[in-house]
């Protein structure tokens, strides 16, 4: 692809590098101009004071008729045909004259009586002096003039204001090829760097960034996109294993949908077999409903959908709600209930608590029995944060962080998949962003906890204490039947099937 030039690093720096150098260059050559230009005139000055002085000594002594006639004749000998000095005396005797002074246009002035003419008959700028000689002898006072030709001055000034500009034309040029040049070789590790990243793709996604030997100002990018790189892959790797949970949780209900549908055409049932055999086909149904409910929940948290139809109420309460509806789960398990604290926030009661029933669904299956799990609701700053913790085997702290991302198992095989298709723990997490909070696990002294927020802006303290206070709850579960449960910790991702819209 072709590039245009403010699209190459390497000719846009040249560029800059080009017109900073013309800039000094310029600047430079100014000074030299300014500088040039001011020694010129002092030195015609001087040149000037020379004749003036002579001239005056001439004009001094003629203090006769003869004496001026010598005088008259010296100043013609020192006159050049050129024209490039000029000299004129002029007084009130007509016999006492010598040439004519110069007229024209004033240009100049400086002290000392200097002054720059330019003469009315044309020609080259003229730079004078004019004093008055004392009378003497027969001689009276006389007006001397001294007239220095500027044109060479001129020349030299236009000479050297050329090559200052060639050479400062030619200096940026050469600044341009060279930093054009010094630049393509300081970018040789980047180009280095964008053929690595080329060679990325879905079938090498080890590929990594070579950070050896590279500049401090691409290390960091380089090590910012390696970085991007090992997310990239462990999302890549996290998406790849749920699509194959998610094939192997459908191809079961589809293949146990099939083939009992082809058992129950081999031959005539009755209507008890036929009823049977749907409800059967009924709860496997059911079961992929769940699963891409949960899909479609989460592709919604996805596009920053925000919870709606926020209801302030009592949050030890809704857990009490949940609590109760999970009765039959905690009696199967064998698994004691004890709900702590309180606290008001607004919140949908729906999401609440199936967020809610989500986590207590986890520690349920990774209690033994006899086991109690806690809910406690404790405010913090302008969050309430609501925490289920159960005894259990301790976690790995590297999967700590990754327990609430979505696709992720704990475990790589499909242990428990009827109940867990690794989504609960992401649905929490979602539902908690929703709600402007977050999510926290820990894993210490036998006790896994699992926790997440909801926002909760502090109230007025006299319009809480008006509001009144809801008791403890304590939820107590008689065993019922024991059930075996596996002692390994399994992902901790459950998703039961959402609350009734009601709660």
């Amino acid at each position: 692809m072709t590039r245009s030039i403010n699209r190459s690093i390497a000719r846009r720096l040249a560029m800059m590098f080009a017109l900073v150098a013309l800039s000094v260059f310029t600047l430079v050559g100014s000074g030299l101009f300014l500088v040039m230009r001011s020694q010129l005139d002092h030195h015609l000055r001087e040149s000037l004071d020379d004749r003036m002085e002579i001239a005056k000594i001439i004009v001094y002594h003629s203090v006769t008729l003869d004496k001026w006639r010598m005088a008259r004749e010296k100043l013609t000998d020192m006159s050049p045909r050129d024209g490039a000095t000029m000299y004129s005396v002029s007084s009130d005797d007509p016999s006492f004259h010598y040439g004519a002074p110069v007229q024209g246009r004033v240009t100049g002035s400086w002290p000392g009586g200097y002054t720059r003419v330019e003469p009315a008959a044309g020609g080259p700028a003229m730079l004078t002096r004019t004093l008055v000689v004392p009378p003497s002898g027969v001689r009276p006072a006389v007006q001397l003039q001294v007239s220095a030709s500027c044109q060479p001055n001129v020349r030299t000034m236009r000479a050297f204001g050329a090559a200052l500009t060639a050479l400062s034309t030619l200096g940026s040029l050469a600044v341009l090829l060279l930093s054009y040049s010094v630049t393509r070789i300081g970018l040789a590790p980047l180009r280095r760097l964008t053929k690595d990243a080329s060679e990325v793709s879905p079938n090498n996604r080890s590929q990594r960034l070579n950070t050896a030997s590279l500049p401090h100002e691409l290390d960091d990018l380089a090590h910012s996109f390696n970085g991007a790189l090992e997310r990239l892959d462990g999302a890549y790797g996290r998406l790849e294993s749920f699509n194959a949970d998610v094939a192997h949780e459908l191809r079961t209900p589809v293949t146990i949908l099939i083939g009992q549908t082809e058992v129950a055409l081999t031959r005539n049932r009755s209507v008890e077999d036929l009823r049977h055999t749907l409800q059967s086909n009924l709860e496997e149904f059911e079961r992929m409903r769940g699963i891409i409910n949960d899909m479609l929940f989460l592709a919604r948290a996805d596009q920053g959908e925000r919870a709606t139809g926020l209801v302030e109420v009592s949050l030890a309460a809704e857990v009490a709600r949940t609590l109760e509806f999970l009765e039959i789960p905690f009696d199967e398990a064998q698994v004691r209930a004890v709900s702590r604290g309180d606290a008001f926030a607004p919140v949908n009661r729906s999401l609440f608590g199936r967020a809610c029933t989500n986590l207590l669904m986890n520690a349920i299956q990774h209690c033994a029995p006899g086991d109690t799990v806690t809910v406690t609701i404790s405010r913090h700053e302008d969050q309430v944060r609501i925490a289920v913790a159960n005894p259990g085997q301790a976690i790995d702290p590297s999967r700590l962080d990754h327990l609430f991302d979505r696709f992720y198992r704990a475990e790589e095989s499909r242990t428990n998949s009827r109940e867990n298709h690794g989504l609960g723990l992401a649905i929490v997490k979602a539902i908690a962003e929703m709600h402007r909070g977050k999510v926290s696990v820990e894993s210490a002294n036998g006790v896994n906890m699992f926790a997440f927020s909801v926002d909760a802006p502090r109230v007025d303290v006299q319009a809480a204490q008006e509001v009144p206070a809801v008791p403890t709850i304590q939820a107590v579960r008689e065993p019922v039947m024991t059930v075996e449960r596996s002692s390994v910790v399994s992902g901790h991702g459950v998703t039961p099937e959402p609350a009734p819209a009601g709660r």
